[in-house]
């Protein structure tokens, strides 16, 4: 070898160690790459620490609605029972002065409280009352010269657990017949 080519040999180490212009644009491509994919799964990790979270907090609420409502069911297969037994009360009250009388009513207090320390309260609208579809439904529509929707008649009352309606009360509502033209 002669020394030009000796140092041109020479060069080309120096520039393979150093990095030519080709070897610097591929480093320079390939940085950015490795950026965007730190940056890809940095969201991803964020993303299903989230999804984590907000999964998390809708179990907490769902055991606590759970925990809330859990009666719902048993306490809904009793007010039937509690419908008849105050039809039996409104029978037996033609004699207050009667230990039958005296007894039931006993117990239907105590059924008031037993619902009341579960959450349940009554839904009984009055006669005259307008009529609230949130809370009630109208079984019935009867001509009359009250205004348009006005309650006539409770047929059943309803009742709310907590903030939720059980039962809506049952009721007959006030129509004025309007001729259809």
């Amino acid at each position: 070898m002669n020394e030009e080519e000796q140092k041109q040999t020479l060069d080309e180490e120096v520039e393979l160690e150093q990095g030519t212009p080709e070897t610097e644009a591929t480093e320079e491509t390939a940085t950015p790459s490795l950026e965007e994919e730190l940056l890809k799964w940095r969201d991803a990790a964020m993303r299903t620490a989230a999804e984590y979270d907000n999964y998390r907090k809708r179990m907490v609420k769902e055991k606590e609605e759970c925990v809330k409502y859990a009666n719902q069911r048993l306490l809904e297969e009793l007010l039937p029972v509690i419908d008849n037994f105050e039809m039996g009360l409104m029978a037996a009250s033609a004699d207050t002065s009667s230990m039958i009388y005296i007894g039931m009513n006993m117990v239907k207090k105590q059924l008031d409280e037993f619902l009341s320390s579960n959450g349940v309260t009554a839904v009984a609208p009055a006669v005259g009352d307008m009529f609230d579809h949130t809370t009630q439904e109208a079984l019935q529509r009867e001509k009359s010269e009250q205004p348009e929707g006005t309650i006539l008649r409770v047929i059943r009352k309803g009742y709310l657990l907590k903030d939720r309606l059980m039962r809506p009360a049952n009721v007959v509502v006030a129509h004025n017949e309007v001729e259809e033209v």
